[in-house]
C-alpha cells in the first residue's frame, strides 16, 4: 500500500520502518486486526504468528514496557518483571497513549514517543514470518523474528504463562 494512502498513525509506523533502515511494508485491512485472533484471519495466518504489542508500567521506575508476545500465548508478568528487575503492571490506555502516541489495539513496535523497554516472547522466534501492529486497528506488517529483534533491539525472554 502506497504511503501516501495509509492512515496518519499506520503512516507514523511506516516512516519509522523505513527511518530504522528497514523496508516492511505497512498494510491496513478492512476488517480488523485489533486482536490476534481478528488479525489471524484478516491475513490469513496462525494465531501463533501475530506478535501482539502489549505495554506495561514498570512499577519501580514508572518506564513503559514493551512485550511483544506470540498471539497464542499469555505473558507471564512476573517473568517479565524478573527478567527486567522490577516488577510490571498493567498500563492504563491514557498511559499508553502518552507513552507511544497510539490507542491500545493498533501499538506497534516501533515509532514510540517514549522508547520502551522491550522484550520479545521466544516463541515467536521458531517462526519464519510474523506480523506485526502497524498504528491502527487494520493496520500490520510482516517481518521475521529476526527482523522483529534488530528493530527493536528487543531482548528474547521466556515470558510465556505457563
Amino acid at each position: 500500500m502506497a504511503e501516501g494512502s495509509l492512515k496518519d498513525s499506520a503512516r507514523r509506523v511506516q516512516q519509522a520502518i523505513e527511518a530504522a533502515g528497514f523496508d516492511f511494508e505497512v498494510r491496513e485491512f478492512p476488517a480488523s486486526t485489533r486482536s490476534a485472533a481478528e488479525a489471524a484471519a484478516a491475513i490469513g495466518c496462525t494465531v501463533e504468528q501475530i506478535a501482539k504489542s502489549l505495554i506495561f508500567r514498570a512499577e519501580t521506575s514508572g518506564a513503559p514496557v514493551l512485550v511483544l508476545a506470540s498471539g497464542a500465548n499469555r505473558v507471564d508478568e512476573a517473568a517479565v518483571g524478573a527478567v527486567l528487575g522490577q516488577p510490571i503492571g498493567r498500563a492504563r490506555p491514557d498511559f499508553v497513549r502518552e507513552t507511544t502516541g497510539f490507542a491500545i489495539g493498533g501499538v506497534p513496535p516501533v515509532g514510540h514517543l517514549k522508547q520502551p523497554l522491550t522484550f520479545i516472547d521466544r516463541d515467536l522466534m521458531a517462526m519464519t514470518e510474523i506480523w506485526a501492529a502497524a498504528g491502527t486497528p487494520n493496520a500490520v506488517f510482516p517481518l521475521s523474528p529476526e527482523q522483529l529483534v534488530a528493530l527493536t533491539g528487543g531482548q528474547v525472554a521466556d515470558i510465556r504463562q505457563a
